[in-house]
């Protein structure tokens, strides 16, 4: 048995924050876990800069409505699914992920949730577990399932370390200099030959 773990943003879907930075004008929220290694530390600095700019969750929603999967990114996934079984490990939000879900015709994803007070703003989160994405395919494997795990940021290393086999889709360039060892695609037909290369040996 075996399962295949991917990331969402930057994989499967823009980055959110990047998107919703370009439609507010703020440049900070262009950083993401490509850049920040500390998810908490990130996620409450992106609170603060929303506080304190007047933008609610409804605001993030609005641009996430407009956002679509990357071209060939629901082929790869339907591909996949026809292969294997597949999940998506992200750490997004229930309340961001359900549009994008919908345009990927709704795979399984296992991701965290957001705390809003009265008028909105966001004022904390819910994450399923710290490490979630490690622990994850620790469950996985615990369960008998060889794993693969695949990811374009610092928030994917531990998953991918962790599962049996794995590699970086379109990483930027300080993660591959720090992660010279992890295998890179580039492109929806290399990944998918990766995934298949993995499924024959899964299987063999």
């Amino acid at each position: 048995m075996e399962i295949v773990c991917l990331d969402l943003e930057g994989v499967l879907v823009p980055e959110i924050w990047i998107e919703f930075s370009r439609v507010t004008g703020i440049p900070e929220l262009k950083r993401t876990t490509r850049d920040e290694p500390d998810y908490e530390r990130l996620m409450n600095w992106r609170m603060n800069i929303l506080r304190e700019r007047g933008l609610t969750l409804r605001d993030i929603q609005d641009t996430i409505s407009k956002i679509h999967p990357f071209d060939g990114a629901r082929e790869f996934l339907d591909r996949v699914r026809e292969l294997t079984q597949v999940v998506i490990l992200s750490d997004t939000f229930t309340e961001f992920a359900q549009p994008l879900m919908r345009q990927l015709c709704w795979p399984t994803i296992l991701c965290n949730s957001l705390v809003t007070d009265t008028d909105g703003f966001l004022i904390g989160m819910n994450l399923r577990q710290q490490d979630g994405k490690r622990r994850a395919i620790d469950g996985f494997r615990a369960m008998g399932f060889k794993t693969f795990a695949a990811g374009d940021s610092y928030n994917d290393l531990t998953m991918i370390h962790r599962a049996d086999r794995g590699c970086l889709f379109r990483a930027p360039e300080n993660i591959l200099r720090e992660e010279p060892d992890l295998n890179l695609c580039t492109t929806y037909d290399d990944f998918f030959n990766e995934v298949s290369s993995f499924v024959r040996w899964a299987r063999s």
